[in-house]
């Protein structure tokens, strides 16, 4: 929780908006022998999931208060998963965001393994040779952009951003960490250890893996196959937007026929992140901004979803669907908002995947006009808020309606008025997309 208002408390007075460079950088010298520096940062790419990594964090850690076996653990390991995806976001350094992103592995292995369902080591072990494996391609591709054309390693963002490759060994490259990425985000036909992990998973576990853990791997194809590597892009794009629909149409179509509901919403998720794939692959900065937002948007809703999955069947012991008929007798608080969540992942006009998926989906024709007023958010900041004492009241909520109302307003503040969301990479989108138009 403290970290959370750490955080809001940094991005409201000292995180530039209209800045697309790197702010707030934090870069000391770590192991002299290998010239590696600890170097973080974080631009208008970055800000975004690592204001959701901390909120959804903060009400998964509210979620796992029924965990009575070896909580101290469960919470220690949650808190890591939490190090390691902030510091996979805010990496400016490409060994210091292979670490990060190995760090986080182990926890979500511990999480598993531990307080799983019945094939927990089945489902924790494949979780661990498929994102290990992928990893393998990730270490591959840091290795050689950092040695390559330097006696001596060179693994920062910035000078491997002007860095320019001739186009066969970038295709190699691109498609190493394009590998990588792919097992994590997941994209088809590397998606099958999904819905087992979500199958097994605790719910509030499934709550960090959905919101968050398949953002990384979206995160870093624009972070490294975009801006480090626009040429191969430029080449693989095409079929991206192909690989994207396919994965649309078929993770859906797999997804109304499982009888397992976290098994359904794991492959709603995949489906879902089909999108994501095809704003990357546009190149255009509508289908970028709409990816983006796609990240964000999903990372409440598949949370939320995972999190209604789970409280659910702490109450009647129930998972499959067929088994699940009248829920709405004993559980009315919950049926609602699972009704409201289930429509706003249909993309529900007014909800938050309406607006992102279609701005996806109209790349070629729709230009978002950004129009967020930084003075009206700062007032809120600031602690304004005289003006509006007469409209606060307190209600009594139990902790699992505080999280799901908490993750509600989001979704529906986006819906409504998205160009907040849009107003933090908007400058950040038009310098990666320079690399394709300039470079």
């Amino acid at each position: 929780m403290l970290e959370l208002l750490l955080t809001t408390y940094v991005f409201c007075y000292h995180f530039q908006l209209d800045d697309p460079l790197i702010q707030l950088v934090e870069d000391y010298k770590w192991i002299n022998f290998f010239d590696f520096d600890w170097r973080l940062g974080i631009d208008g790419l970055s800000i975004g999931p690592i204001l959701l990594t901390g909120f959804i964090t903060t009400l998964a850690t509210l979620a796992a208060w029924p965990v009575t076996r070896d909580s101290r653990l469960f919470h220690f390991l949650m808190l890591a998963m939490y190090s390691g995806q902030i510091g996979s976001f805010s990496s400016q350094d490409l060994l210091l965001f292979f670490i990060m992103w190995e760090l986080e592995l182990i926890p979500v292995y511990l999480l598993l393994s531990m307080w799983g369902g019945k094939k927990r080591l089945y489902s924790a072990t494949k979780f661990i040779l498929y994102t290990a494996g992928g990893s393998v391609f990730l270490l591959l591709g840091v290795l050689g952009i950092g040695l390559y054309g330097s006696n001596e390693p060179i693994f920062n963002f910035e000078t491997s951003a002007n860095q320019s490759y001739p186009v066969a060994l970038e295709i190699i490259f691109y498609i190493g960490f394009f590998v990588a990425f792919a097992v994590k985000s997941p994209i088809i036909p590397l998606h099958t250890w999904l819905p087992d992990t979500h199958g097994e998973a605790h719910y509030s576990t499934c709550m960090l893996l959905a919101g968050i853990l398949l953002k990384m791997g979206a995160y870093g194809l624009v972070r490294i196959n975009m801006e480090l590597l626009p040429h191969a892009h430029s080449i693989f794009s095409p079929w991206l937007v192909i690989v994207g629909t396919m994965q649309i149409i078929y993770a859906a179509s797999t997804s109304s026929g499982q009888r397992n509901l976290k098994k359904r919403i794991a492959y709603s998720s995949v489906s879902h992140m089909g999108f994501i794939i095809i704003g990357i692959g546009s190149i255009t900065d509508t289908g970028l901004n709409g990816a983006i937002l796609q990240i964000i948007s999903h990372g409440f809703l598949g949370a939320a979803l995972f999190f209604l999955a789970g409280t659910s069947y702490d109450r009647i012991r129930l998972v499959y669907l067929d088994e699940m008929g009248g829920i709405a007798i004993p559980m009315p608080k919950i049926f609602t908002m699972f009704s409201i969540f289930s429509m706003a992942s249909l993309a529900l006009p007014g909800m938050s995947g309406f607006v992102s998926e279609l701005i996806v989906f109209f790349w070629n024709n729709y230009q978002p006009k950004i129009s967020f007023n930084a003075k009206n958010f700062n007032y809120f900041c600031n602690g304004n808020w005289n003006d509006i004492n007469s409209y606060l009241f307190i209600i009594y909520v139990t902790p699992d309606l505080f999280v799901l109302i908490s993750i509600f307003l989001p979704v529906i503040g986006i819906g409504i008025y998205p160009d907040f969301v849009l107003s933090l990479s908007v400058d950040k989108v038009e310098a990666i997309l320079s690399n394709f138009f300039y470079r």
